[in-house]
């Protein structure tokens, strides 16, 4: 190793999902030196590849998980108030099917649903009768209705980075940790960037956030054997036209008790999922395969009228959960609660491991990881992060309201695009606006209303770098651009190179 040349950090953090960056972000924020690397781009896997919930997981109360429901339930107000812009209320409708499950299993795990967390703003649940105007097939007449949110979860990924830097948190993109070592009550990381060069930090502390690579990085990267097994589980979705008009979501009962969700995406499409099945391979390569397809089409046509052939699927995506194996039979039983496993005594650098968990927790989780970790970081500040918006979120709440004002402010602006702008960075569009009177003022058009204010911004704030970055992680745009527009973007990003932070 390289012997580093700069003061130890008091934290560092390998892993650059949501569960690593929630925990740097909190720890900058209670006044620790933090570090935070990750050896692709941030979100790029797990935390991207989800059903785009804040929920308390309705399916979970049948598996008798009432601690992280309850937590979970919590959990989806405090967050939309931390991030209004990129969180919204979702109603879901669950049509009855008695064979699966009697409608009075269904009303009673909806009132523990409305009663186990605290609800201010989400309505609770109801009986619905459902006409002709149902999309649903004639048979299903009765159903129930409840409410749970919707998120970017990209987004979500990368406003928590943000807020961690804007604490004085270092975070470094595609760089991988190589090895971790202890020496002198120090962890020494070796990192390589993906050009191949080499260096070196030293942190008191060291968090093991690495999702599906958890256990890998324990074994090659710490020499460490895993106290616990780790289950991966793929979960898969597709992606097809609007299947209805409205704005509820739709959660499916199947056949194998499992739930499929039909969610309104990004307002001409219906994205449907998701698959559980064990995974053994690398978790890099991750795809949906031709059975988890197939059971995605059986599950939709057995519920709606409108048909969804292959030919209608636009696009799919995949992802892995790296769950605590609790070696249940069956993987859509493995728990989704996260476990945190601390190695170290009183006397020497802690290693803590992050295994499970989901979005909605990643907050919690964060708090629970320095609570740990508290005895080695005595001068850590306060818990702080339920009551700060994220990035975007400061002095908002609607949304719509924002954009109205984008448009007060530039009425040249595309309407479309001021309610992305509104939607997706939230206060910080004005930080897009700037001085800008008029399209021109925008930069190159690569269509879609995507320029290329929009593509340095999200280069020099949001640590995007590829085409992929800006089009299926911090916009979403990938399904409205084509081939050649997708290549007239990545040419811009070769010939306009723009300095990193």
């Amino acid at each position: 190793m390289n012997e580093p040349c700069e003061d130890p950090y008091d934290l560092a953090v390998i892993g650059g999902g949501i569960n690593g960056v929630g925990i740097a972000a909190d720890a900058a924020g209670r006044g620790l030196k933090v570090y935070l690397c990750e050896q692709h781009d941030l979100a790029s896997h797990t935390s991207s590849a989800s059903s785009k919930l804040i929920h308390g997981g309705l399916r979970y109360l049948e598996h008798r998980e009432f601690r992280l429901v309850r937590e979970a339930l919590a959990e989806r107000e405090v967050l939309l108030a931390k991030a209004p812009h990129i969180i919204k209320p979702l109603r879901f409708i669950l049509p009855h099917r008695p064979h699966l499950r009697p409608a009075w299993m269904i009303r009673f795990g909806l009132f523990c649903y409305d009663h186990l967390g605290r609800r201010r703003t989400l309505p609770g649940s109801r009986a619905l009768r459902l006409g002709a105007d149902s999309p649903l097939r004639p048979d299903m007449t009765r159903g129930f209705e409840y409410a749970d949110c919707w998120v970017d979860d990209a987004r979500l990924v990368v406003l928590n980075a943000m807020a961690a830097r804007e604490r004085g948190a270092r975070l470094n993109t595609r760089t991988r940790c190589l090895s971790a070592q202890v020496r002198d009550g120090l962890w020494y990381l070796e990192l390589q960037r993906v050009d191949g060069s080499r260096s070196v930090v030293r942190a008191r502390a060291l968090v093991n956030a690495c999702g599906p690579w958890v256990a890998d990085f324990l074994r090659d990267g710490l020499q460490r054997q895993p106290r616990h097994g780790v289950r991966l589980v793929q979960g898969s979705h597709i992606v097809v036209p609007r299947l209805y008009p409205g704005e509820q979501a739709y959660i499916l009962q199947n056949e194998d008790r499992r739930i499929v969700f039909v969610i309104p995406w990004l307002e001409r499409f219906s994205l449907i999922g998701t698959t559980d099945r064990e995974y053994h391979g690398d978790p890099e390569q991750v795809r949906i395969s031709e059975q988890e397809t197939e059971y995605l089409l059986d599950v939709v046509n057995r519920h709606f009228r409108q048909p969804v052939e292959r030919d209608d699927i636009l696009h799919s995506f995949s992802g892995v959960r790296p769950l605590l194996d609790d070696e249940s039979g069956d993987p859509s039983a493995v728990t989704r609660d996260y476990f945190l496993e601390l190695h170290g005594a009183a006397d020497q650098a802690p290693l803590l491991s992050v295994f499970g968990g989901k979005l909605t927790t990643y907050r919690r989780l964060a708090e629970s990881a320095l609570e740990l970790l508290k005895p080695w970081l005595r001068d850590m500040g306060p818990r702080w992060t339920a009551g700060a918006p994220l990035p975007g979120g400061e002095e908002m709440s609607d949304p719509q309201r924002l954009a109205a004002q984008l448009l007060d402010q530039a009425p040249w602006l595309p309407t479309d695009l001021a309610r992305r702008w509104a939607v997706s960075y939230g206060s910080r569009s004005w930080c897009l606006l700037g001085s800008a009177t008029g399209l021109g003022d925008l930069g190159e058009h690569f269509g879609a209303n995507l320029y290329a204010r929009e593509v340095d911004y999200l280069r020099r704030e949001e640590w995007a770098q590829t085409a992929e970055d800006i089009l299926w992680r911090r916009s979403k745009l990938g399904l409205f651009l084509g081939p050649e527009q997708h290549a007239g973007l990545e040419a811009y990003l070769q010939r306009e190179p723009l300095k990193m932070r």
